[in-house]
């Protein structure tokens, strides 16, 4: 299992405090009694995420429990402002998602390369004492502290950006797909939940073009309620743009299965079935043509309404079908 996938994090955030604003009285050789030139503190140093799609997981943030921005400089004489406390900026994958622990509320998404976006902002410096002159006092002798920083616990959660996701139950082949089209080298055995972590693969495609396959856990019947490993997982389904849903040829009922997963993901988010989806009969190489061809007429007269689906009998283990299938999901995808 890949434990360098990490796709929920939660940090102390303390942003800087302000600078204070200085309290100078303007003198030189020729100004004995000169007026308030007291400048501002800088303001204390903002907490910042910053999309990076170098990055593909939390995993740098997983051990860095404080994240602490340095507090802002004081005025000085001569309406000098202090200076600026120094940002700390932390880089996160696209597709981070950032709320808030207490309250849980959602508060944006990193979803482009560069994009930043203050988690938590500094301190306001303080006025420096120039600000406070009026006619009934020329000379205040008072300027304003600075603000304090804030401190705060934040969870940073990880949608996984692809634009195909796998959809099927425990042991349905989603792994060995995978490892098959791509690079990818998730673990692969003959036992439900394997899949513990979201694996990603690029898979090429003709004339050096490629796309993004994600293997995502696999969900059991009253996942979307949290059982199994539920509702973590669906939520990398979201940002998907095609689903792939998979069910093995050694299923009992392919159709109601089927239609288990679809209501799974409705119950989760039924925007999810607003997705393009394409359903993969898999481990064909278990079954002979015979077979496969009544698999295929049982599901020409169920498939209908609602439920109509393009589907395709593959196999990952001889390749069969496999290049039919790029070719489906390559054309639905554009």
């Amino acid at each position: 299992m890949d434990t360098n996938f990490v796709d929920y994090v939660r940090i102390c955030c303390r942003s800087g405090k302000g600078g204070k604003g200085s309290t100078h009285l303007h003198r030189d050789k020729l100004t004995a009694f000169g007026g308030p030139d007291g400048g501002d503190g800088g303001r204390g140093g903002h907490i910042i995420l910053r999309g990076n799609k170098q990055f593909w997981t939390l995993i740098h943030l997983k051990y860095r429990k404080h994240i602490i921005a340095k507090s802002g400089g004081d005025g000085g004489s001569s309406h000098k402002s202090g200076k600026e406390g120094e940002d700390e900026i932390l880089d996160v994958p696209l597709g981070t998602i950032a709320r808030d622990l207490e309250t849980g509320e959602f508060l944006f998404e990193i979803t482009e390369e560069g994009q930043e976006v203050i988690l938590l902002p500094g301190g306001m410096g303080g006025r420096g004492n120039a600000h406070f002159k009026s006619p009934t006092n020329q000379t205040p002798r008072y300027s304003q502290p600075g603000v304090d920083g804030m401190e705060e616990w934040k969870v940073l959660e990880l949608k996984v950006l692809a634009d195909v996701g796998l959809v099927g139950f425990p042991n349905a082949g989603k792994s060995t797909l995978l490892s098959v089209v791509s690079a990818a080298k998730p673990e692969i055995a003959n036992y439900p939940f394997t899949t513990l972590t979201p694996n990603l693969g690029i898979v090429p495609y003709r004339d050096y073009k490629s796309f993004v396959m994600a293997d995502i856990p696999g969900i059991i019947e009253g996942a979307s309620e949290g059982k199994g490993l539920g509702v973590r997982f669906l939520r990398h389904i979201e940002r998907n743009s095609s689903l792939l849903f998979m069910i093995s040829c050694q299923s009992d009922n392919i159709y109601e299965e089927y239609k288990i997963l679809l209501n799974e993901l409705k119950q989760y988010n039924p925007e999810l079935l607003d997705k393009q989806r394409i359903l993969a009969i898999t481990k064909c190489d278990t079954i002979d043509e015979e077979l496969i061809e009544e698999l295929e007429k049982d599901l020409k007269k169920r498939m209908k309404g609602k439920f109509k689906i393009p589907y395709i009998f593959i196999s990952a283990q001889s390749g069969f079908n496999i290049q039919e299938l790029k070719d489906m999901l390559w054309e639905q995808l554009n």
